[in-house]
């Protein structure tokens, strides 16, 4: 049966990436991928048909979500992407939240070995600290890019999938919920299998709540760091210089690069100093980036590693590590 239900959805998959668009009016109780879809969720999940299907009569396709999806802010060079999110006011903001949530946050830091700092600037690039969350129906978002964006449409048909299980066993409303063009949700952004496998009761309500709770929020981003294999105390990323031309094929150039190939070491022989004297040898990454003053050099360690397991993205993961180090500047008298 599994085997058949995945030759459905290559099929269905194919007619999607010829499937005609026009504006916002595609009809997804009659597209050809949604059958599928509802008859593998009924046989594989236990899910009602009948319920599905409504649902589904509902959802709607946002062109706009397949604008944005074509054009990320990762995109940019990171002259552009730094001032984007490694602002004073992104600086402040955090500060406010800190020290308005530093328990749950030292807590989070003294269980899952993660700073605080770190924590708080990933909630602040994600969503301005809870403030910017996105508009977009999670099941529109999902919908529209599983059926109708074959680049990634077997990634968000699993996330689709995750998503209905989640609202199923949290006993939510899956046309309810709000997220970004992508269906990541709440104040960490969280995609549907994220908050399966990471998300967690923190405050001890009973429920899982990455939307409106705070604190749950907190030992959420926390977990995952811990789980993707976050070492404590450990150092993420350093400034660097170069010196000759042995290293340029060791630069991180694709989302691909990101885990390390080779070992600080080895970067180092090729003519690398690092700013920040690391000991002992260790996997390492080295990255260049466009900034204003000319190109930027950097080893990353694995916590950056870690970081981009977040966002799969250099630029990404130097934004955040930049944020907590600015908010980590801040004197927090409670700790």
């Amino acid at each position: 049966m599994k085997q058949r239900i995945k030759i459905h959805i290559l099929g269905w998959l194919m007619i999607g990436a010829a499937h005609s668009i026009a504006g916002d009016s595609v009809d997804y109780a009659n597209h050809p991928g949604t059958d599928t879809f509802i008859q593998a969720m009924v046989t594989e999940y236990g899910f009602d048909q009948k319920y599905l299907e409504e649902l589904f009569g509902g959802a709607i396709y946002k062109d706009r979500i397949i604008e944005l999806m074509t054009s990320p802010a990762e995109a940019k060079p990171w002259r552009d992407y730094r001032p984007i999110l490694v602002t004073e006011q992104r600086v402040k903001q955090g500060d406010v939240f800190m020290r308005k949530h530093i328990a749950a946050l030292e807590r989070a830091e003294d269980m899952y070995g993660v700073p605080a700092e770190l924590i708080v600037a990933i909630i602040g690039v994600e969503t301005r600290y809870g403030r910017v969350t996105g508009g977009f129906r999670v099941l529109d978002a999902l919908s529209t890019l599983a059926f109708n964006y074959p680049k990634r449409s077997k990634f968000f048909t699993k996330e689709l999938r995750e998503f209905l299980i989640l609202t199923r066993d949290e006993k939510m409303d899956p046309t309810e919920l709000k997220g970004s063009y992508a269906g990541a949700m709440g104040y960490g952004q969280f995609m549907p299998s994220s908050f399966r496998a990471y998300a967690i009761d923190f405050d001890g309500d009973g429920h899982k709540d990455i939307w409106g709770n705070p604190v749950d929020a907190i030992g959420s981003v926390a977990n995952y760091f811990h789980r993707h294999g976050w070492k404590p105390d450990e150092p993420v990323t350093s400034r660097a210089k170069p010196s000759g031309n042995g290293y340029e094929g060791m630069i991180v150039k694709t989302r691909k690069d990101l885990k390390p190939k080779h070992t600080l070491t080895q970067i180092l022989a090729a003519g690398i100093t690092a700013e920040q004297p690391f000991t002992g040898d260790q996997p390492a990454t080295l990255m260049k980036f466009e900034a204003v003053d000319g190109d930027e050099f950097w080893v990353g360690l694995h916590n950056f590693y870690v970081i981009t397991r977040y966002n799969h993205s250099a630029l990404y993961a130097m934004a955040v590590y930049q944020l907590s180090r600015e908010i980590g500047k801040q004197d927090y008298a409670a700790r």
